[in-house]
């Protein structure tokens, strides 16, 4: 399956190293250190995968040798990118895992100095961007887990608590729902719920705020979850009620959008049109989505200028918000685009929550 998307590529051979394409395609979960594990895929020889010996227990565990993949476990006192050089007879032209440690590529550009290096992403993005059906599933299992800590959110926002606070409790909550460990926590309350990548900070929330609860994990299969809702701490203010309700609306109309067949920017458009429409345009600052799997960005991106078609199997968030000065508000979901349109993974209520007071 690698081995031809390679040479589809017009690619001599694959350099993966440890993340997430490595582990897509062998399952191992590798320690990105500086002594290199690398897995070769040349796209018309057997492929192999170099591995410090004292790694090598733990690529045997995942099961790297039983894929048919040959484990060369090099010693310390050798040299692993001369090890892969030797292995490669004549490569012209090497793709490199697009996350590879600028040392790893600077001294494999030395051990292959006749050989040009590009990214390995147009190899593989064709395969990872359509998710299996246990890719699927496993994803579906991600976003019930974060679904389960969003339901435990409002118990969580309690006046006088610092944002620092609740998103400990969040995390907490995250691994405590069958997440391997939690990836980001957002909790934007006041004029911070106006910055969309807001970092937790000591501000402590008040009566009235308006939060923006943006989380997610890695679940145990390596597939990730993220999803955003936003809370109301009482009442919140009959500006934020407006804008919520047009926010709601196109969220609801950008994945109804989603179908085969439908490019990535009209969904995109769908998102952003009501939003416009509202005179809302101009707090709308970020891209619609992107894709989901074992990385929590990765592609198709939902954004204007993508004009790549949607296929059964892409997975991607569709989180439009609305940004202003005193407050904001995101609505984000996982969607599958399913032969017949679109499969929301995230059901818990995109309504806002008010939280008593």
């Amino acid at each position: 399956m690698v081995a031809p998307a390679a040479d589809a590529a017009g690619l001599d051979a694959l350099l993966l190293t440890p993340g997430a394409d490595l582990r897509y395609v062998t399952g191992y979960d590798a320690p990105n250190f500086e002594r290199l594990t690398c897995l070769v895929v040349p796209a018309r020889d057997a492929p192999f995968m170099v591995v410090p010996r004292l790694e090598l227990p733990a690529a045997q565990a995942a099961g790297v040798d039983h894929l048919g993949v040959e484990l060369v476990a090099w010693d310390e006192t050798q040299d692993p990118y001369a090890l892969v050089a030797s292995r490669l007879a004549r490569v012209r032209r090497v793709g490199l895992a697009d996350r590879m440690w600028a040392m790893m590529v600077l001294r494999l550009r030395a051990a292959l100095p006749g050989a040009e290096q590009v990214l390995a992403s147009p190899a593989l993005r064709e395969l990872r961007m359509r998710k299996s059906a246990a890719e699927v599933a496993a994803l579906a299992g991600a976003g019930a887990a974060i679904d389960r800590v969003h339901e435990q959110v409002p118990g969580l926002l309690r006046p006088g608590r610092t944002e620092r606070e609740v998103g400990a409790a969040i995390a907490a909550a995250i691994v405590a729902e069958g997440h391997a460990c939690a990836d980001f926590t957002i909790v934007a309350s006041g004029p911070n719920a106006a910055s969309p990548h807001h970092e937790l900070s000591e501000r402590t929330l008040l009566v009235g705020d308006v939060v923006v609860v943006d989380i997610g994990g890695t679940m145990p299969s390596g597939y990730c979850s993220d999803s955003t809702r936003t809370y109301a701490i009482g009442p919140p203010p009959a500006e934020f009620l407006a804008y919520y309700e047009v926010l709601q609306s196109a969220q609801d109309a950008a994945c109804a959008a989603v179908r085969p067949g439908i490019t990535a920017e009209a969904v995109d458009a769908a998102a952003r049109e009501p939003i416009a429409a509202a005179g809302y345009g101009d707090y709308f600052i970020h891209r619609t989505g992107h894709g989901i799997g074992l990385e929590t960005h990765e592609e198709p991106y939902i954004v204007a200028g993508n004009a790549e078609p949607l296929e059964p199997g892409m997975a991607f968030s569709v989180e439009p918000g609305i940004y202003l000065e005193a407050h904001g508000a995101r609505i984000e979901d996982i969607v599958i685009c399913t032969a017949h349109g679109g499969d929301r993974l995230n059901k818990v209520t995109r309504d806002l929550v008010v939280v008593p007071v």
